[in-house]
């Protein structure tokens, strides 16, 4: 830990690397860190936080369109899975495995940028 992070956690009571994992909880802590002002000028924070919010909302929109899809194919056809139910699944599961990865990266100190969401947080972070 350098001395710099090491008067940033003094200061503020946590430290950058915990505060980018912390943001990956849940969209919540994203959105705090965003307007706290401690963290909200720290581009580490920043990003991590809005890499968040851009994750979050691009899997709600994939996940909303397939269960739409299950929906509607449950009506035309019931059974037990149908294709559209493996892809949901595996969207959840690439999902939680993008979520820990993000989380694990920036407990470490890295900035892991997901493709076209991460640079798109990195230009709104000011990074």
């Amino acid at each position: 830990m350098t001395d710099q992070n090491l008067a940033t956690a003094k200061r503020s009571g946590l430290h950058d690397n915990a505060a980018g994992a912390i943001a990956y909880i849940t969209i919540l802590p994203a959105i705090v860190f965003l307007v706290l002002p401690p963290y909200c000028k720290r581009p580490y924070v920043r990003f991590h936080a809005l890499q968040c919010i851009f994750f979050y909302f691009v899997t709600y929109i994939i996940t909303w369109f397939l269960n739409i899809r299950t929906m509607i194919s449950e009506l035309i056809a019931p059974s037990r899975y149908t294709p559209v139910d493996w892809a949901l699944l595996a969207v959840w599961t690439a999902w939680m495995l993008i979520w820990v990865w993000c989380a694990v990266e920036a407990v470490n100190g890295k900035r892991f940028k997901l493709p076209i969401i991460g640079p798109l947080a990195e230009k709104e972070a000011g990074v």
